[in-house]
């Protein structure tokens, strides 16, 4: 598969819920970082992380909001292996119909079909927002830098 379509195999992925199918786009050695994450980058670096992390965080996500990816743009580089993706995740906040967008960016570097670095930036205050977690959020950036993460 092309950078691009792996990429495209990720977020729509993600979208249907196919959490158990996701880790496989991956390479099992594999770097991947959400480096805007107000909670902290913890960087994914196997299959086995990503799929713990699949499936602990994305049933919490499907449990209050629908989403599918839009207004997708993927801009080839220099290298072949490397694409930056924009595109909106759009939905729908399960608990009032409230529709909502986060804007995201992916830097994927993808060798052999499979993803072996990744760098994904999205708006974490609008998913906090539509998720309903926004006082979560304020009460986590009010923490002393250098606190330790909540469980």
């Amino acid at each position: 598969m092309t950078p691009e379509e792996v990429f495209l195999k990720l977020v729509h992925g993600v979208a249907d819920r196919d959490f158990d199918a996701l880790p496989a786009l991956y390479a099992e050695q594999t770097d991947v970082r959400h480096p805007m994450n107000p909670y902290g980058d913890r960087p994914l670096l196997s299959r086995d992380a990503l799929s713990e992390h699949f499936g602990v965080n994305a049933p919490r996500v499907a449990e209050s909001i629908r989403f599918r990816p839009d207004n997708i743009r993927v801009h080839r580089t220099a290298d072949p292996e490397v694409i930056v993706a924009e595109f909106e995740y759009a939905g729908t906040v399960l608990a009032t119909g409230e529709p909502f967008r986060a804007p995201a960016i992916f830097v994927l570097r993808v060798r052999d079909g499979l993803i072996v670095e990744s760098r994904d930036y999205i708006d974490h205050v609008a998913m906090a927002r539509a998720r309903g977690q926004v006082d979560q959020l304020v009460a986590k950036l009010q923490e002393p830098a250098g606190a330790p993460a909540a469980s």
